[in-house]
């Protein structure tokens, strides 16, 4: 039987802690709890073939080394009337480390944006949003994006259809 591991070295964890690896049953939690985080540590515990306080102490070591970063609730955007997504392409005037990190800055007040990521190509950024519908869009777009620092063109791109959405990262 072959083992297989995943080695930690991101920077990010407590260097304290020093490389560590992943076994099946850290990779088993970390899949379980990915697709339900509301899976109580008894339910998670039997399912991995665990005691409870063992299990338990596998959870808050992968929270430990910065794995698990949070236990959310995914909402239904749909359902609370944010059924539109946008996907924003964003140039900026220059590409200097002021009009960067002043863009920045000012995109975490966006209302409704999901995401903003650096990017190579065409776009300096590009921005992920939900808002109620194109109208609702058009008003942000005029209130909002319009006002960024150092923007020098804004391409939009209207979602048709969500064709594969997830939160579940390939373990």
């Amino acid at each position: 039987m072959v083992k297989r591991e995943i080695k930690l070295h991101d920077k990010s964890v407590d260097s304290a802690v020093g490389p560590e690896t992943l076994d099946r049953t850290d990779k088993s939690i970390l899949r379980l709890l990915q697709r339900d985080a509301s899976l109580s540590n008894v339910a998670l515990a039997d399912k991995v073939n665990l005691s409870a306080p063992a299990c338990l102490r596998r959870v808050e070591r992968l929270r430990k080394l910065g794995l698990i970063r949070a236990t959310v609730a995914l909402l239904n955007p749909k359902a609370l009337d944010l059924g539109t997504l946008v996907m924003i392409g964003v140039v900026l005037d220059r590409s200097t480390p002021d009009s960067f990190a002043d863009f920045e800055k000012a995109v975490q007040k966006v209302s409704g944006c999901l995401e903003c990521h650096v990017v190579t190509g065409e776009f300096d950024y590009v921005m992920m949003l939900r808002t109620r519908d194109n109208e609702s869009f058009n008003r942000l777009h005029a209130e909002q994006l319009l006002y960024l620092p150092g923007v020098r063109q804004i391409r939009t791109f209207m979602v048709l259809k969500e064709v594969l959405s997830t939160t579940h990262l390939p373990l």
